[in-house]
Parts: structure tokens; sequence; C-alpha cells
């Protein structure tokens, strides 16, 4: 009897060893970062209750990013990005346009942009290496998920001749 308990003690306790790991580990702390689930996150993730995906803060691509340069003043960069979300009151001259996206699925994408201003201008904006718009469509539509999903399997399995 003692037996029996102990198996599903250390299966539950099993879990808990488990961690999501970045998919670029190697990645900058202002780049973009995927985050996926791994062992039993991913395994349970088919017999979850029904989740929704939750966007918080503000989409920059680098097509908009692009836009952006110095000299800029705050109601060019406000209609190019929109209003930031971060604006503090001790740091005026600094935005922040955090964003986050978490998937039903476990996996999270985050990115984040700050803008510097000096007497109105944009005197410095630092970002890291921000997705595109196309890369955040392929995150969020279920179609460029499965197909994603496909070309992830069929990349580490290796090819016969």
């Amino acid at each position: 009897m003692l037996r029996f308990s102990v198996l599903p003690i250390a299966a539950l306790l099993s879990a808990c060893a488990t961690t999501n790991t970045p998919v670029n580990a190697n990645a900058d702390a202002n780049d973009t970062q995927v985050i996926k689930p791994t062992g039993l996150d991913r395994f349970f993730g088919f017999i979850s209750p029904y989740r929704i995906t939750v966007q918080q803060g503000n989409f920059v691509s680098q097509e908009m990013a692009s836009q952006l340069k110095e000299g800029m003043t705050r109601e060019q960069v406000r209609f190019l990005l929109g209003t930031a979300l971060l604006t503090d009151m001790f740091h005026e001259d600094r935005w922040d346009y955090p964003f986050r996206l978490q998937k039903p699925n476990g996996e999270v994408v985050t990115s984040r942009l700050a803008i510097y201003f000096k007497n109105n201008t944009v005197e410095k904006f630092e970002g890291g290496k921000l997705p595109t718009e196309k890369e955040y469509l392929a995150h969020i539509t279920t179609a460029a998920i499965a197909a994603r999903n496909e070309a992830e399997v069929s990349s580490e399995t290796p090819k016969k001749k």
C-alpha cells in the first residue's frame, strides 16, 4: 500500500523540477524573448481548461521602430508608436513600451522599447531586436501556429537521403 501512495507523490513533485526555458537563451535582456512550456506543463496542456490569449502592452514592430529617428518630438513619437504604456513621473524624459503575449499553450512572447527624450525631442532609444509584423501575426494566428510547429518538427528530425 505504501508503494502505491509514494508513486503519485513522486510524480507530483517531479513537476516542480520542470522550468520554462527561453527559446533564444543567448538573447540580450532587451531582445524579444519567446518562452515555451516544457516537461509536464507541455504534457498537461492538452487536458487543461480553456485559456485565452492574453496580450498586454504596446506592440512595437521592427518596421515601426525603424521609422523612429533622433530629434523627433513627443507628438511625432506618439503618432508613430501610440501612447506609451509606462510614463514615470520621476523620469518624465523616458517612455517605455513593454509588450507581453501569453498564449493558451503556455508560450510567452515579450519585448520592450525605451525612448529617452531631451528638450522634448528623442535623444536615444533602446529596444534590442524587435519582432517584425509578420512574426507577430505568426504568433497570434492559429494556422501559422500549426505551420510553425510542423516546421519545428521537420527541422528536428534528420532527413534521409
